[in-house]
């Protein structure tokens, strides 16, 4: 996805304020934070949004819900509370055609979200 904002990031072709790396994912600090703590968690594959996982990329999907109790620890949210959440769509609030997971806290978070 020559064109995907976050493909781009992934590659390191736009720069990020990047928390943690490894093989199959890249996590950023938000440019617009909404919280305290506001990250972005993102596949390095492009995957559209939750609406196109399937069996041949899940994986990746266990993958970043393994990581997150280590990125809610690294940035002192996990006692308190965090959420994580990603946007489906347009009237999900998805702007990025890159599925990723928001995860904010450092703060009360009210709901409904919005």
């Amino acid at each position: 996805m020559t064109e995907c904002l976050f493909c781009k990031i992934a590659n390191k072709e736009i720069p990020s304020n990047i928390v943690y790396e490894d093989e199959k994912i890249l996590v950023f600090k938000d440019i617009n934070p909404e919280a305290p703590v506001h990250i972005l968690i993102i596949p390095k594959m492009h995957i559209n949004s939750v609406q196109d996982i399937n069996e041949s990329n899940s994986n990746v999907i266990s993958h970043i819900f393994a990581i997150i109790p280590k990125l809610a620890k690294d940035l002192d949210v996990d006692e308190k509370g965090f959420r994580v959440v990603s946007n489906i769509g347009e009237q999900g609030g998805q702007t990025v055609k890159h599925l990723h997971f928001h995860m904010l806290g450092g703060r009360n978070l009210s709901w409904p979200p919005g």
